[in-house]
Parts: C-alpha cells; sequence; structure tokens
C-alpha cells in the first residue's frame, strides 16, 4: 500500500487518528502539506457517520453484556467532558477535537455531539475546524523533532 493510502487508513483509525498517521507521513518522508491534508481528510471520514448513527448503535451496544467494557468506558468518557461542552458547546467541541491527546479526536468528539444532540451541521463543522488545530499542531510537533520520526538509514 502506497505510504499516502497509509497515512489516510490510519488517520480513519479511532484512538490512533492523526496522532499516528501524521508521524508515519514524516516516517515515509512525504511533505507536510500531503501529511497535513491527506490524514485531515482521513479523519473527517468517519464524523458524519458517527453523528448520525453513534445513539443506535450505542443504544444496541448496552443490550449486550460482551460489550459492557466498552460501553462503560463511553459512559465515562461521556460524563467526564459533558459539563464543559454543554456550557460551551461549539467552542468546547472545537477545542476538544483540536487538542491531540490520548482518546481526543475526531472520534470522540463526534460520538460525544452524538450523545449530546448537538446539531449535526454545527458538529461537523466543529469537527472540522477541531481536526485543523489538531493536524497544525502535530504536524508543528513533527517538523521541530524531525529526528524522532524520520527513518533512520544505516
Amino acid at each position: 500500500m502506497s505510504p499516502i493510502l497509509q497515512v489516510f487508513f490510519l488517520s480513519m483509525i479511532p484512538l490512533i487518528e492523526q496522532r499516528g498517521a501524521i508521524p508515519l507521513g514524516f516516517v515515509h518522508q512525504l511533505s507536510p502539506l500531503t501529511i497535513f491534508l491527506v490524514s485531515l481528510a482521513g479523519s473527517m471520514i468517519p464524523s458524519p457517520f458517527i453523528l448520525l448513527l453513534f445513539n443506535k448503535i450505542y443504544a444496541f451496544l448496552k443490550t449486550k453484556p460482551v460489550f459492557k467494557r466498552l460501553v462503560d468506558l463511553i459512559d465515562s468518557k461521556i460524563a467526564k467532558n459533558r459539563d464543559s461542552l454543554e456550557k460551551r458547546k461549539e467552542l468546547g467541541l472545537i477545542l476538544f477535537v483540536g487538542i491531540p491527546l490520548p482518546t481526543t479526536g475526531i472520534w470522540t468528539g463526534s460520538a460525544i455531539a452524538a450523545f449530546l444532540g448537538l446539531d449535526f451541521k454545527k458538529s461537523l463543522l466543529c469537527n472540522f475546524i477541531g481536526g485543523i488545530i489538531s493536524a497544525v499542531a502535530i504536524t508543528v510537533i513533527c517538523l521541530l523533532i524531525p529526528g524522532f520520526f524520520v527513518a533512520k538509514t544505516l
């Protein structure tokens, strides 16, 4: 698989998203602009589906004991961020998605927005803006620490 497709598909995977895809692009020595655009596009692909389907899938998972640990994880993540997101809604969602920390990102932001019943179009736009912020931050970090992400050759 080509390095561009690797970056694209890796950015779609929950919990990894841009945090893993952008450094991978630097390992493959792709241009920073290409990495930025491809990882942003890939990370946005799941967002509309999550916004539209999360509540139905979540309701189904709650009925199955085998998914108890996953449901508990989702419940705790949503409960932890509910107050700040309900108060600030759009700005809260942008910041939540934009700060590239573990368990933040477009997947989680979309799930929280759906769970809280936020407007679909606004949530999609907030995820996009947050995704841009996150991609810029990760790209800048990778540019500032190039030796850490570029594959070493002997």
